[in-house]
């Protein structure tokens, strides 16, 4: 059985060495047409009054021309130096290379794969049988060639995914999605596998942050945006209805209804072993709790699934629902108890007849060095995908008269690794392997016989001779451990001139793994910079509890891990503050901007991409109201104090001496408002504070919409850096 949850949800983080002044930076460190002058005096955000808010008018022309100003001017002075042609050159080589792994899905024999390069820019879609799947000259055929497509109806069209489904005994139907610029917001139409062609007269649906599920060949669930007050206050459908082939989508027949408070509610489907599909609706209560209601044929009541606000269904194994944990949980009426990062199960079956809650059981508990990633179900394994001190494992899960077992898959080696594809029809599943320094392998598990074969692996795509990654921990505030994995030269003096990227995120438990960037590693490991990557709390590297220490008014001890990380590189000599820079995107540019405003003495180089700063208005922006139980809600006096304290826009200092900063934000970004960039980079501009700034005018928040625009923003970010971080005569 396979759960679908048919929905975009944005998803989404020391030795008291003195930073250079901005007033002695060189020249060529000073971005053209900004004097340093701390000395002027202007209106600075409050709690109750931004003077800057027209900034937040995303296409208006007159923020739009502040826009064009910033980028002529950052783009003339960065793309100016010698470095830029070379990174460019680089990333663009490595972003549109064949040489990749061609990851995909099988559907009746068929590998079904999305590919971007130099000549495809924005991407076919594409199929090969199994077989020639794993030879290494694949004969594919186009399915949508969406640069035609896009010139053909005059669209900037990005694709979005597809959403397939095969009736028994029928052919494949699948739901398109294609974002206009890269946005969250999409259209969906339907598309026959088969005659590899838009279905003339079938559902197409006007474009809206939307989900879409199959009920059948005839019938489909939505959530959309069905006028006006039909979206909750993230912007996000809270309305799903039943809607029937033949028929305007004004007469579709509402079967869910949420709160306009909700996060959102997304249409979705349990599919059994036997193929019966059953119709549910995710209400997400808030960014971590759902309630989970089935919708029973024939019946006008809907049922909640017997599981608690925080846990997620991940499947279902020989007739039980595998549900993971978020939260503790004592079954009422059982004689057991679960923790948090637990996974459990129960039979499906007597649920479905009795409407009470069967005996729960254990099937897996982490350690304390562990994390349950997920699950995936294929034809005859349950595999369950596992870290353990941020490194990856995969276990095949079994039940037994005695309990659940497990049994480890055996892996090529130490880094990240997880499930690529798996399907309960299919007995073949993929899985990945990647290391800092070892490329991505695909490697095929074959669930019969057990056997796992390398199917796919890429050649090295930068230098990795001499490089070395080792794993330490700093201490926090609090004395907790917190982990980072550092990759430089074996003979890297400890003397503190190692030009060091710190990169960290600390949110929403998303965890932060070993992963192969051959853009990161020609354009940095190579010209013998350090690599960090912190796994500070917030994120889910050693399960819930990691990221639920720093919720809310708990958050600053996220920004205390960061700064423990960057003081444990300088006081180990890998670095110093002269050399150390940070980068981080989306809750991770909240980090930049809370790590610029906080220690400003600590590094000399900040990356803010695509970012959250204004902590007190971020709720009424975009997406931002989704995220109030991350950040705490600005509306609760409590919650905004605490937000007063560390929201970076409203603790700018004109007078402080900050370093001068990269801000990189996209106009298309309809998850995180570019407004946040925008207003905080003005702050600079009005202070006279030297700052660059970069908005893609397309690319949603990826802030790429194709890869010449993902080689271009690489190459700006490492231009910046090594500008800032890498000596005069090292350059």
């Amino acid at each position: 059985m396979r759960v679908v949850i048919c929905a975009t949800v944005a998803a989404s983080l020391l030795a008291a060495c003195q930073t250079e002044p901005s007033a002695n930076l060189t020249p060529e460190e000073n971005p053209p047409n900004v004097t340093v002058d701390a000395s002027t005096d202007f209106a600075l955000p409050t709690s109750d009054n931004d003077p800057y808010v027209w900034l937040e008018e995303v296409e208006g022309e007159k923020a739009l021309d502040w826009v064009r100003a910033q980028n002529e001017r950052t783009l003339g002075e960065l793309q100016a130096d010698p470095l830029y042609d070379h990174y460019y050159t680089d990333a663009l080589d490595v972003l549109t290379s064949d040489e990749r792994i061609p990851y995909g899905s099988i559907r009746d024999g068929m590998v079904y794969n999305f590919w971007q390069d130099d000549t495809n820019v924005r991407g076919l879609w594409r199929r090969t049988p199994l077989e020639s799947y794993a030879t290494d000259n694949p004969e594919w055929e186009t399915i949508v060639d969406f640069d035609k497509l896009a010139e053909e109806e005059g669209k900037n069209w990005v694709y979005k995914g597809a959403n397939c489904f095969q009736p028994e005994g029928g052919k494949w139907l699948c739901m398109v999605s294609l974002s206009d610029g890269g946005k969250d917001a999409v259209i969906q139409r339907e598309f026959d596998l088969e005659t590899k062609t838009f279905v003339e007269g079938g559902f197409v649906t006007p474009e809206a942050k939307q989900g879409i599920a199959w009920v059948d060949e005839n019938t489909v669930l939505i959530g959309t945006d069905w006028g006006e007050g039909t979206v909750t206050q993230s912007g996000y459908p809270f309305i799903v209805k039943r809607w029937t082939r033949g028929t305007p989508l004004s007469d579709a027949v509402e079967v869910v209804r949420g709160e306009v408070t909700d996060v959102g509610v997304w249409p979705a489907i349990i599919e059994k072993e036997d193929g019966t599909r059953l119709q549910m609706a995710v209400e997400s209560d808030t960014f971590f709790t759902s309630t989970y209601w089935w919708l029973p044929d024939g019946e006008d009541e809907k049922v909640q699934l017997p599981i608690p606000p925080k846990s997620t269904p991940q499947g279902v194994y020989q007739g039980k629902l595998l549900v993971t944990l978020e939260q503790d949980w004592a079954p009422e009426g059982q004689p057991v108890a679960f923790k948090s990062g637990d996974l459990v199960a129960f039979e499906l079956d007597p649920f479905l007849e009795t409407r009470a809650l069967p005996a729960v059981e254990l099937v897996f508990s982490p350690d304390e060095s562990q994390a349950v990633n997920g699950v995936a179900i294929a034809k005859g394994a349950a595999l369950l995908s596992l870290q353990e001190n941020v490194v990856g494992k995969v276990l095949t899960l079994e039940p037994g008269s005695g309990g659940w077992t497990t049994s480890e898959i055996v892996l090529p080696g130490t880094g990240q690794s997880g499930i690529a594809f798996a399907d309960k029809d299919v007995d073949t599943v993929f899985l990945n392997y990647e290391g800092f320094l070892t490329p991505d392998s695909l490697l095929r598990y074959d669930v019969s016989s057990g056997e796992v074969s390398p199917l796919k692996s890429l050649p090295a795509k930068f230098d990795t001779e001499g490089l070395k990654v080792e794993q330490f921990f700093a201490t926090s505030t609090d004395g907790t451990r917190i982990p980072y994995f550092i990759i430089h030269k074996e003979d890297m003096p400890l003397d503190g001139t190692t030009p060091t990227l710190l990169y960290g995120y600390g949110g929403f438990q998303v965890s932060m793994n070993p992963s192969y960037s051959a853009v990161r590693g020609r354009l940095w490991l190579e010209e013998g910079g350090a690599y960090v990557l912190a796994n500070i709390r917030g994120g889910g590297e050693f399960g819930p509890q990691w990221h639920q220490a720093g919720l809310k008014g708990k958050r600053q001890i996220i920004y205390d891990d960061f700064i423990a990380v960057g003081e444990d590189l300088i006081a180990r000599g890998v670095t110093s503050s002269e050399h150390l820079g940070i980068m981080g995107g989306s809750n991770g540019g909240l980090l930049m901007g809370a790590m610029m405003v906080q220690r400003p003495d600590l590094w000399n180089a900040i990356v803010i991409q695509v970012p959250l700063l204004d902590m007190l208005r971020y709720h009424k922006l975009l997406a931002g109201a989704s995220w109030v139980d991350e950040y705490g809600d600005p509306d609760v006096p409590e919650e905004r104090a605490f937000l007063e304290k560390i929201s970076p826009y409203q603790n700018f200092d004109p007078a402080a001496d900050y370093l001068t900063p990269l801000f990189l934000t996209s106009t298309k970004d309809d998850r995180v408002h570019p407004g946040h960039a925008r207003k905080m980079a003005h702050l600079f501009e009005l202070a006279n504070k030297p700052f660059y700034y970069y908005e893609n005018i397309d690319g949603g928040h990826s802030a790429a919409a194709n890869q010449k625009e993902t080689a271009r923003r690489s190459a700006l970010e490492y231009t910046y850096l090594n500008r800032r971080l890498v000596p005069t005569a090292g350059r």
